[in-house]
C-alpha cells in the first residue's frame, strides 16, 4: 500500500474508533463498508482496511457471513478484563521500574504532564486526546517491562475497545485521580522502586474499575 494510502487507512481508523468510543456509533450497531466510507468520504479499501484493524483490537465484531457491528460492552467481560489487568499490569510496572530507560522514563513523565494539562477535558477532542495518551501510557510501561511473553499475553487478554470505551464514563473527580496516579506511577518507575511502581498501579486500576461499575 502506498503512503497515501497507509494514511487514508489511518485516518479512517481514527475517525471510525472515535465514534466508537464516544458513542456516535453506538454498540451492537450494523456497520458496512459502504455506508463507513460514504459517511467518511474514503473509498472502501481503506475502510476495510480499517475495519480489520478494529476487529483485531475488540471495538468491532464480526458477525456471520459478512455481518459486523460494534462490540457490545458486557458486565461481566469488564470485569474480566479489570481483573487481568491488576495481575498483568502489576507485573508490568513491577518490571518497568527495574527496567525502563532513560527514554522511557521521560516519555512517561511527558504522557503524565500532558494528560494532567487535558483535566478535565473541555472538548470531544480533549476527551479524545486524553483517551490516547492514557493508552501511550499503559503501553509505554508494558513495554519498558522488557518481556515479549507479557506484552503477547496483554494484547490477548486486554480488549482495548472496552478499555477506551470505559475512559469516557469517568467523572471529572475520576480523571483528576487518574491524572494523579500517572504521576505516581512514573515518580516509581524513575526511582527504580518495583515495590511501589506495582502498589500504585494496581490501586490506579481498582480506582478504574469503581469509576465505571454500575455506570453504565
Amino acid at each position: 500500500m502506498t503512503r497515501s494510502g497507509n494514511d487514508a487507512v489511518a485516518q479512517a481508523y481514527e475517525r471510525i474508533r472515535h465514534d466508537i468510543v464516544t458513542g456516535v456509533l453506538a454498540e451492537d450497531e450494523r456497520l458496512t463498508e459502504h455506508s463507513l466510507a460514504t459517511r467518511l468520504g474514503f473509498s472502501r479499501t481503506p475502510v476495510r482496511a480499517a475495519i480489520s484493524q478494529l476487529v483485531h483490537e475488540g471495538f468491532i465484531e464480526k458477525g456471520p457471513g459478512y455481518s459486523t457491528r460494534v462490540a457490545r460492552f458486557p458486565e461481566d467481560e469488564l470485569e474480566q478484563i479489570f481483573q487481568l489487568r491488576l495481575q498483568l499490569e502489576g507485573f508490568a510496572a513491577r518490571r518497568a521500574a527495574q527496567f525502563a530507560d532513560v527514554q522511557q522514563k521521560a516519555q512517561l513523565r511527558l504522557l503524565a504532564e500532558r494528560m494532567s494539562e487535558l483535566t478535565p477535558p473541555n472538548n470531544a477532542a480533549e476527551h479524545a486526546e486524553l483517551s490516547t495518551c492514557n493508552e501511550r501510557f499503559h503501553k509505554t510501561i508494558a513495554t519498558a517491562a522488557r518481556s515479549p511473553r507479557l506484552l503477547a499475553m496483554l494484547s490477548v487478554a486486554v480488549d482495548v475497545g472496552v478499555v477506551a470505551r470505559t475512559y469516557t464514563l469517568y467523572s471529572e473527580a475520576d480523571l483528576q485521580r487518574s491524572s494523579r496516579h500517572h504521576h505516581e506511577i512514573s515518580d516509581a518507575i524513575e526511582a527504580g522502586s518495583p515495590d511501589w511502581a506495582e502498589s500504585v498501579m494496581r490501586s490506579h486500576l481498582l480506582a478504574a474499575q469503581a469509576s465505571v461499575s454500575g455506570v453504565r
